[in-house]
């Protein structure tokens, strides 16, 4: 019952590691984080890397280990935001590209 009730309302915590790999380059501007374990993540699941901030100069190209948290989200949080998701894309319909203003 209460394992039940875990999996519906609430969230549990996995504590793991990750890399970090962090360009900052005329090619590429990213920051790609994998985690060591914790398996897929799913919608409303949060991840908290631990650490200080890290600032990477023009031209430099980094990689990192972290410890990292997962935080899994519940089945009704998980229905809710894959409700919520469908919302948000469509603000996505309301972007244009083009040059003339719109009447």
């Amino acid at each position: 019952m209460i394992g039940t009730l875990r999996h519906l309302f609430g969230r549990h915590r996995i504590e793991t590691a990750c890399t970090i790999e962090i360009a900052h380059t005329n090619e590429s501007l990213h920051a790609h984080v994998a985690l060591d374990e914790a398996g897929d993540l799913q919608p409303g699941d949060r991840v908290q890397v631990h650490g200080d901030a890290v600032q990477v100069p023009f031209g430099r190209e980094i990689t990192l280990r972290r410890p990292v948290t997962v935080f899994r989200a519940g089945a009704i949080e998980q229905a809710w935001v894959r409700f919520c998701a469908g919302f948000e894309l469509c603000d996505l319909y309301e972007v244009t590209f083009s040059s003339g203003r719109i009447p």
